[in-house]
């Protein structure tokens, strides 16, 4: 009896049934749409994150960089060459001279490696590894000679100082170097990444002059295993070649070198610019940072949610997006077919006074109408569900057809190949990691069940208001209406 008397009411009433489920689908299939392109946009920095931090990495630690006093700018970077460094000119008018230094990254600072030991100590921290960041500028060209001044040195200006060399010609390039522990992958920027050719660092390359390179860089440079690269005026051979385990981002350098070589190298000994910590668990991470930051006061201590909000670019923006007018919207619109679809229900149940006083006159219980009602909104829900769920279903699929490409610019001290800018400016030019992610919307179980469970609501809420309303009525209303 149920089951007839609801197909027939809802055959006798299709325009009605009809807009409540247009109302719904519409709006479960915004929600599904914002979902699923939520999700990508975290996705999308996880993998921007991913290749610089690692995927083993919860949180980093760092120093906070200092800034400059009153009057005082970006150092200039000073290049040394002995008296007999360099080919001069048959006419002695050039010299032809060649070098490289090995500094910390644009905006990096360091602090002592003891740092290290503190951050494994801290109750919850099931693995740490640190990193020192730098940059190799090389210096390559002919300068007027006698090259430099009494001290056979050459000083690259600071930015805005001005300055050049009139009647020579030269390059200024830089190279993003990482310094790693060599037996630590699980933790760090190398556990991002996968071998290409060749093999990774590993515990016995400690102390060795030996590099892994990104593997863009190398085919951009022209090397290859076997090769040698000069890093800070000392050959290192290149013993292997690395790629992004994301498809979707970058490594973190050009180059990785053992930590204790470019402690040497750099003469930055005992010092490292960054600690990555792996946490025993995700629900952790919020108690080991709190431990953190109170054993390293001095230091700074992120999380990946912390490093996410640093992402800018068009990355940034669509998170943002997504985050505020998405949501709004989708609850905007969900909003309104719930309202459409109780105002219906009630509309249809004044006009059916007649019919329901009738059926409490021959008997039928407040509960029996009411569940009738409720029964008819429901099936209204679901079937705005199902159609809802095919139009979020293309939605996604258009998405992912045009696949939009997203710039992302997160923290700086990151990959950049080619010369950097001379002439009146410092090759030290503030860097940045950008890359170029792929935003997918992917369909998930949570997706498909957000639909369904809306969709359930929907014809529940406006089917309770609605049963309600029919269960108010009385037989001698229904007589009133005949006479």
């Amino acid at each position: 009896m149920f089951f007839t008397y609801l197909r027939r009411e809802l055959a006798g009433r299709r325009r009605q049934t009809a807009i409540v489920a247009a109302g719904m689908a519409l709006a479960i299939a915004l929600v599904m749409i914002v979902n699923a392109v939520s999700t990508g946009v975290r996705d999308a920095q996880a993998a921007a994150l991913e290749s610089v931090y690692g995927v083993g990495t919860d949180l980093t630690v760092s120093q906070a960089p200092t800034a400059p006093g009153d009057g005082e700018g970006p150092p200039g970077v000073r290049f040394e060459f002995g008296q007999e460094d360099g080919a001069t000119a048959e006419d002695g008018s050039t010299t032809e001279l060649s070098n490289s230094i090995l500094t910390p990254g644009p905006g990096s600072s360091t602090f002592d490696a003891s740092t290290l030991g503190t951050a494994r100590s801290v109750d919850g921290v099931a693995a740490a590894s640190a990193t020192l960041s730098l940059t190799n500028v090389a210096f390559d060209g002919e300068l007027p000679a006698p090259a430099g001044g009494a001290d056979g040195d050459v000083a690259l200006p600071a930015p805005g100082d001005g300055g050049g060399f009139a009647g020579g010609a030269f390059d200024v390039s830089s190279t993003t170097v990482t310094g790693v522990d060599p037996a630590a992958d699980a933790v760090g920027p190398l556990s991002a990444v996968e071998v290409v050719d060749g093999r990774g660092l590993d515990a016995d390359d400690a102390g060795q002059a030996v590099a892994v390179l990104d593997a863009d860089h190398a085919t951009s440079e022209g090397l290859a295993v076997g090769d040698t690269i000069d890093l800070g005026g000392t050959e290192f051979e290149v013993i292997g070649t690395v790629a992004s385990t994301s498809a979707d981002a970058t490594t973190a350098s050009n180059a990785y070198i053992p930590l204790d070589v470019a402690q040497e190298v750099s003469g930055l000994e005992d010092q490292v610019s960054d600690i990555a910590v792996q946490a025993e668990s995700a629900s952790m991470i919020g108690s080991v940072k709190a431990d953190l930051e109170a054993a390293l006061p001095d230091q700074q201590v992120s999380t990946q949610e912390d490093l996410a909000a640093t992402v800018s670019g068009s990355l940034g923006t669509a998170s943002q997006l997504v985050s505020n007018l998405g949501l709004w919207l989708s609850v905007a619109v969900l909003a309104a077919a719930f309202l459409i679809a109780i105002l219906f229900t009630i509309q249809g149940v004044t006009r059916r006074t007649r019919e329901f006083g009738t059926l409490k006159a021959i008997g039928w219980s407040n509960r029996r109408i009411t569940g009738q009602v409720a029964g008819e909104s429901l099936v209204q829900g679901l079937m705005g569900g199902a159609a809802g769920l095919v139009l979020g279903f293309i939605g996604i699929a258009v998405v992912n057809a045009i696949a939009p490409t997203l710039a992302t610019t997160s923290a700086p001290g990151a990959a950049a190949d080619g010369p950097a800018g001379f002439g009146g400016g410092n090759p030290f030019d503030a860097m940045q990691a950008s890359t170029e992610v792929v935003l997918t919307a992917p369909v998930t179980a949570a997706v498909v069940a957000l639909a369904v469970g809306l969709a359930v609501l929907g014809g529940l809420l406006a089917g309770a208001i609605g049963g309600w309303r029919a269960s108010l009525l009385r037989p001698a209303e229904a007589l009133r209406s005949v006479a």
